[in-house]
C-alpha cells in the first residue's frame, strides 16, 4: 500500500534515511569542533542556527505546512514530530554558508545576499526528491493540482521564499547583534544574548511574513511564484555587487563549507537515479543536475581562482585578508 495515494512512490529503502540522518550528525559534529577552535562567536552561531531550525520546523509542523517521515531521533509527539537531524542541517547549512561569506571578505548585506543563495541552491536540489523519499509531504489534496508536477515538481514556491527569510535573516540579525552588542555586553555573555535575540526576531520575521503580509500579498497578485522570482533576483544582484567589492585577493574556504553543501547535492542527486525518480520527468533530472553543477561550480571557484591568481604577493594579500570568525565583521561593512 502506497503511504499517500496521490504519490506514486513507495517508502525509501531502508538506506536512505539513517544515511542521510547519521551523515548530518557528523557535519554538525565536525562543525561543531571547528566553532570550538574558532571561538564563542562561531560557537553561538551554529547552536543558534540549530536551535532556530528546530524552532522554526516546530512551527511549520504546527501550521500544518507539512509533515515528516519517521527517523530515528525526533522531536516531540506524534504527529507533530520534528527530526532532529534537520534542525542540525539548518545549523550547519548556516554556518557552513557562513564560513563560505566570511572567507570572501564581502561588504555585509553582499554577505547575507551570499549566505542565503547558498542555503537557497541546496534547497533546490534536494526537497523535491526528498519528497518523493517520504522524508516529509506536502499534502496537495486540497487542489486540483498534480502533486508531482504543482509549482516546483510538487514543492510550494512558498517553502523557498521561507528559506529565503529564514537564513536571511538569522544571518542579518545574527551579524547586527553581534556588532551592537561589542562594547554594550560583559565578553561572556554577548554572543548568548546576540544568539538569542537573533533567534527571537528572526522568528518574529518568520511568523509574521507567514501569517500577515503573505496572505496580503497573495490577495494583491504577488503570489509565492512572484516573491521567489524577485526575492532571488535581489539577492543576486547584491552578491554579484559585493563579490566586485570584496577585500580578499584571493578566496580560501575551508574543507567543511565546501564538502557539505557538495554532500546534499550528491546524496540527493544519487538517490534521484537509484530510485528511479529521473524517469518521471525530464525537468526534474535536469534541474536537479543544474543545482548540482551550479553548488559545484560556486564551491569549487575559490580554487580555481587561486590557481590564476599570478604573484606570491597577491597570494599573501588574499591570505592576511582571511578573517577569524569571531572577528569577521571587521571590514564587512566597507
Amino acid at each position: 500500500m502506497l503511504p499517500f495515494k496521490a504519490l506514486p512512490y513507495g517508502y525509501a529503502p531502508g538506506w536512505c534515511f539513517p544515511v542521510i540522518e547519521l551523515s548530518l550528525y557528523v557535519f554538525w559534529m565536525w562543525c561543531a569542533l571547528d566553532a570550538r577552535r574558532k571561538g564563542r562567536a562561531a560557537m553561538a552561531y551554529l547552536l543558534g542556527g540549530t536551535a532556530f531550525g528546530v524552532l522554526l520546523e516546530t512551527f511549520e509542523v504546527m501550521t500544518g505546512s507539512y509533515t515528516y517521515g519517521r527517523f530515528q531521533v525526533m522531536l516531540w509527539h506524534a504527529p507533530m514530530q520534528v527530526p532532529l537531524w534537520v534542525g542540525c542541517g539548518w545549523g550547519v547549512i548556516m554556518y557552513t554558508a557562513r564560513l563560505f561569506s566570511d572567507a570572501a571578505r564581502l561588504p555585509l548585506v553582499a554577505a547575507k545576499a551570499l549566505d542565503t543563495l547558498l542555503a537557497l541552491n541546496i534547497d533546490l536540489g534536494i526537497d523535491a526528491v526528498a519528497y518523493r523519499m517520504h522524508m516529509w509531504h506536502w499534502d496537495w489534496t486540497w487542489s486540483t493540482l498534480d502533486p508531482l508536477k504543482a509549482q516546483w515538481f510538487g514543492i510550494p514556491y512558498g517553502n523557498f521564499v521561507g528559506w529565503i527569510t529564514v537564513v536571511f535573516c538569522f544571518s542579518v540579525f545574527s551579524r547586527m547583534f553581534e556588532r551592537w552588542l561589542a562594547g554594550r555586553a560583559k565578553a561572556a555573555w554577548r554572543n548568548a544574548f546576540a544568539t538569542v535575540l537573533a533567534i527571537a526576531c528572526s522568528l518574529g520575521v518568520l511568523m509574521g511574513t507567514e501569517m500577515a503580509l503573505f496572505p496580503v500579498m497573495n490577495r494583491l497578485g504577488v503570489t509565492s511564484g512572484w516573491r521567489l522570482v524577485l526575492l532571488s533576483a535581489v539577492l543576486i544582484a547584491l552578491a554579484a555587487m559585493g563579490w566586485r567589492k570584496r577585500a580578499a585577493a584571493r578566496v580560501v574556504v575551508e574543507p567543511l563549507a565546501q564538502l557539505l553543501p557538495l554532500w546534499f547535492h550528491g546524496y540527493f542527486f544519487v538517490c534521484l537515479f537509484a530510485l528511479g525518480f529521473w524517469r518521471e520527468n525530464a525537468w526534474l533530472t535536469a534541474v536537479t543536475f543544474a543545482n548540482l553543477l551550479v553548488g559545484v561550480a560556486v564551491h569549487v571557484y575559490p580554487h580555481w581562482s587561486a590557481g590564476r591568481v599570478g604573484s606570491a604577493e597577491a597570494v599573501g594579500a588574499g591570505e592576511r585578508a582571511m578573517p577569524r570568525y569571531g572577528n569577521a565583521l571587521r571590514g564587512l561593512a566597507d
